[in-house]
């Protein structure tokens, strides 16, 4: 698995414990998880279709430092199945696993459509696409 992205855990991430709030992370999680698979996919318009159970290993706090580790599991004719690990930078305690997030490629009419992409694209090509 690779870590590509990193993010600081802010006041505003909290919840009433003063821990990272589950929502905000599995919205980081469905963002990063959906540009790595655009990427991977060639393909701009995807939607996320499916995440399988998530596992909260440790909680994270103010001024923690969490990547975001993504691989692919699948390839499908229209879908892309990855799996996602973020853990704590210093330590690389694991924070949250999810096993399978499927993202869907879609056409102009929102309908399922191929993509042409068979396996993984360069870590390096993954950043040019993004940046561009």
């Amino acid at each position: 698995m690779k870590y590509f992205t990193r993010r600081f855990v802010r006041p505003h991430d909290l919840n009433m414990s003063n821990r990272l709030f589950g929502g905000q992370l599995l919205s980081w999680i469905d963002e990063e998880a959906a540009i790595y698979a655009s990427c991977q996919m060639n393909h701009d318009r995807i939607v996320t279709k499916y995440m399988s159970e998530i596992n909260f290993k440790l909680p994270a706090q103010i001024g923690d430092i969490l990547e975001f580790g993504l691989e692919v599991v699948e390839w499908g004719k229209t879908s892309l199945t990855t799996r996602c690990e973020v853990r704590h930078k210093k330590s690389k305690e694991i924070v949250i696993k999810v096993e399978r997030i499927v993202f869907v490629a879609l056409d102009e009419n929102d309908r399922p459509v191929l993509y042409g992409q068979v396996s993984a694209t360069d870590s390096s090509e993954r950043i040019t696409r993004v940046a561009s």
